[in-house]
């Protein structure tokens, strides 16, 4: 049993408190963005790179050190778990303790080339579940906020009222991956085993059967947008139909998992994970889910006369893995 004991109320609180950080974060993304920017069109190809990646790496340590210290003095009792303190070797255990789950700057690639698809990822886990998100991205000024129980939002700009997710209601049926738009990554982990793996999926997913391609599932398209928040926050806004991602860190999902979640989206682990599911306990993101590193997120998708939205996500995520390779991240 926690030794801290969340209401309904407390979390209203806590989400108010967590926009405000997540808004005054943004700001501090996008004076670094101008920074960066400025040094990469002064300097030489050779320094461009050094001085990007010294700079991107400043501002993901401001961002946290912000949040971190902003968290600690509002919740003293909370535990946080951040990509920049893990990475510098600070790893505790997680318990039943809200714990906050943050990742300061998630797109650093786009940040570096000033594709303005990044974002702050704000989680809160409780009992050893998500149960709070809020992800901004201040380029766009889209906000998007949840908690569970009480749904997911998105506000475009400051002065505007939230708009429940998804957008469309009800959501849109999906008779099969053919006509789906799905959000995949290639991810840091460049080597032979998992680029082949991952550029064997995706031709899968996108190539015609009758020209050629063995096991083609003829999807819409194929998406990148370089942040796995955000791929998770336009799943559940419905603006794409799935994600699919091998070697996220629960930082970078722990937010969007809220948001999905609550806007009727399932979120599913591995392959095998998914497999060995039961009525029970298909959709339920343990602490082993959130841990794994592999994820699966379908938006909600509408009844129909022959079949309910949870029977359609159970279909497309059945036949989503049986036309991709799983490979172990690095």
């Amino acid at each position: 049993m926690a030794s801290t004991q969340l209401t309904s109320a407390d979390l209203q609180s806590i989400l108010s408190f967590t926009i405000n950080l997540a808004r005054e974060a943004g700001a501090l993304i996008l004076e670094g963005s101008v920074a960066i920017q400025s040094a990469s069109s002064k300097d030489s190809d050779v320094g461009e790179k050094k001085n990007s990646v010294d700079l991107v790496t400043e501002y993901d340590v401001r961002v946290e050190e912000l949040v971190q210290k902003k968290l600690k003095s509002q919740y003293p009792t909370f535990q946080f778990i951040g990509e920049e303190s893990y990475s510098a070797g600070a790893r505790p255990p997680l318990t039943d303790e809200p714990t906050f789950c943050v990742d300061p700057i998630d797109g650093t690639t786009n940040f570096i080339h000033g594709f303005p698809f990044v974002c702050i990822s704000l989680g809160l886990i409780y009992k050893r579940r998500p149960i709070l998100g809020v992800i901004y991205n201040p380029f766009l000024d889209h906000m998007y906020t949840g908690i569970k129980g009480h749904g997911s939002f998105l506000r475009r700009g400051l002065n505007t009222e939230p708009v429940k997710l998804p957008l469309s209601s009800p959501p849109k049926p999906l008779p099969s991956l053919s006509q789906a738009l799905i959000a995949v990554e290639w991810g840091s982990d460049r080597t032979q085993t998992t680029i082949n793996a991952k550029a064997n999926s995706f031709s899968r997913l996108a190539g015609n059967p009758a020209q050629g391609v063995a096991g083609g599932k003829m999807a819409h398209s194929l998406r990148s947008l370089g942040s796995a928040a955000l791929n998770y926050a336009i799943v559940a806004q419905g603006g794409l139909d799935l994600y699919w991602e091998i070697g996220c860190w629960p930082w970078d999902v722990c937010a969007g998992i809220v948001i999905a979640e609550e806007a009727g989206g399932v979120v599913t682990g591995s392959h095998d994970v998914f497999e060995s599911s039961s009525a029970e306990t298909f959709g339920v993101v343990t602490e082993d889910i959130l841990a794994g590193r592999k994820y699966l997120v379908v938006r909600a998708i509408g009844d129909t006369p022959d079949e309910n939205g949870s029977a359609a996500q159970k279909r497309i995520i059945k036949e989503f893995y049986a036309s991709v390779e799983d490979v172990e991240p690095n």
